[in-house]
């Protein structure tokens, strides 16, 4: 397999991936997907999707991301797991090194996302999908009704404090300094909002349940004070990784490590896209990362065309 050339090579196989995959596929691209862990990224955790257009009733992110790589398969496609180590430019193809094969493709399509920042104390990783959340917008309406807390200080902690003042009954930040590091707009809607209170200079040390989240082990960092704050959810908000060192060299970042790209997807470096959330200023959702996947398969799919017209044009000449 990694003798041939690929039309193109898609990094990582969450909904940006697998859809990207399904549109260069079906437009007769040959297409190989490496992902290094399970398909479907993070959708793969959420217990229950019910925000994706056209299914009405819930579906595991499991299932769905399933779906997404059977259609992909079905058109061509070819899915595997590895882990990419380089990607080097050469002339105008690339070489993407996986597990120690090299693989030659025309254009690279990078959709590794980005993992949300964890607090790394007990409770938290067996509860994501029953309790901890990194995504209001995914999970918020589960928590209909129920008393929440929001961990983080910044625009994201807040506007998605904000967004869950929809559901929850009450909505409780907590922050580990006195101030909040969130645009002066954000603060005033937050402070303003009868649902929200705050509570400050404090870190959580342990996520405690019993098949759901009871309550959160807290700590005031000058006081260093301990109490049990009792709650149905757990939201966490203090910032992303993204994954993108493998092109830190090749294309331009942001300032948060995040690749700049053009509407179409287009990164700084010819023939290379980006798409999902390893990309500047996406909105890390399912249906939006999905978007980005097709508007970088399309832009990939034209390139490949002028590409190929090129190389039977010089093939012509000689």
């Amino acid at each position: 397999m990694e003798s041939r050339i690929y039309d193109t090579i898609i990094i990582g196989a969450g909904p940006a991936g697998l859809a990207a995959a399904l549109y260069t596929a079906r437009g007769r691209l040959s297409t190989l997907v490496i992902e290094k862990g399970v398909s479907g990224g993070q959708i793969s955790l959420t217990e229950a999707v019910e925000n994706y257009p056209g299914f009405p009733e819930p579906i595991t992110g499991l299932d769905l991301a399933d779906r997404f790589q059977k259609q992909a398969e079905h058109f061509g496609a070819q899915v595997i797991n590895g882990t990419v180590s380089e990607i080097r430019p050469e002339g105008k193809m690339f070489t993407v090194v996986a597990d120690g094969k090299d693989y030659t493709a025309r254009t690279v399509i990078c959709a590794m996302g980005a993992d949300p920042r964890k607090l790394g104390v007990p409770g938290e990783d067996k509860n994501v999908g029953t309790g901890v959340s990194y995504c209001a917008t995914c999970d918020g309406a589960f928590f209909r009704d129920k008393k929440v807390v929001v961990v983080g200080g910044g625009d994201a902690a807040v506007e998605e404090g904000l967004f869950l003042t929809r559901y929850a009954s009450s909505v409780t930040i907590i922050h580990r300094r006195d101030e909040l590091r969130a645009s002066k707009i954000l603060q005033e809607r937050a402070f303003a909002h009868p649902k929200i209170q705050f509570i400050w200079n404090t870190v959580v040390n342990e996520i405690v349940s019993n098949g759901k989240v009871k309550h959160v082990v807290l700590e005031n960092v000058k006081t260093k004070e301990i109490e049990e704050f009792p709650t149905d959810g757990v939201f966490i908000f203090v910032g992303h990784i993204p994954n993108t060192r493998l092109v830190e060299n090749l294309v331009e970042l942001d300032e948060n490590k995040l690749i700049k790209v053009d509407l179409w997807m287009r990164t700084s470096l010819p023939g290379m896209f980006a798409c999902g959330d390893c990309r500047t200023q996406a909105a890390r959702q399912l249906a939006s990362s999905a978007g980005d996947g097709v508007t970088a398969a399309i832009a990939a799919a034209k390139y490949v065309d002028e590409m190929k017209a090129e190389e039977e044009s010089a093939a012509r000449a000689t």
